[in-house]
C-alpha cells in the first residue's frame, strides 16, 4: 500500500477547516458602501431590510435607482473608531440623507475592520 505524500495529507484538514469557518460566517448584517460626490465621500451602510426593500439586482445599482427616483437616500454613516473592549471597528455616527443632484459614484466597500450593527439593529 502506498502512503499519499505528506503535503497532501496536511492540506485536508486544512481545508475541511477553512470550508467550516466559511459554513458558519453568516451574511454581513450591514453592507457598506462608498458614496463619492464632488465634495467628498462618505462610507454609508445599510441593512439586509433596507437593501431588500430598495428591490432586486445588484446592490449599488438598487442604491442608484433609489437615489436617482426618489431624489435622496437615506443611511447610516460608518467611520472607523473604537469598541467598547478597545479593538477598532466601523462604526456608526449618524443617520444621513444624500442628495441625487450632489452624487457622481455609489460602490460598494468592503472594509478590513468588523463592523457594528447601527443602533437599535
Amino acid at each position: 500500500m502506498t502512503r499519499p505524500p505528506r503535503r497532501i495529507v496536511l492540506a485536508a484538514p486544512m481545508i475541511a477547516l477553512a470550508g467550516a469557518a466559511a459554513a458558519q460566517d453568516p451574511a454581513p448584517a450591514i453592507r457598506l458602501f462608498r458614496v463619492v460626490s464632488q465634495r467628498d465621500d462618505i462610507i454609508i451602510g445599510l441593512t439586509a431590510a433596507e437593501l431588500a426593500a430598495l428591490g432586486s439586482g445588484p446592490e449599488a445599482e438598487r442604491l442608484g435607482r433609489a437615489l436617482a427616483g426618489q431624489g435622496q437616500l437615506g443611511a447610516w454613516r460608518y467611520v472607523v473608531g473604537r469598541a467598547p473592549d478597545g479593538s477598532t471597528r466601523y462604526a456608526t455616527t449618524a443617520r444621513v440623507s444624500i442628495l441625487r443632484q450632489e452624487t457622481y459614484r455609489i460602490e460598494p466597500y468592503a472594509p478590513a475592520l468588523p463592523v457594528a450593527p447601527p443602533p437599535g439593529g
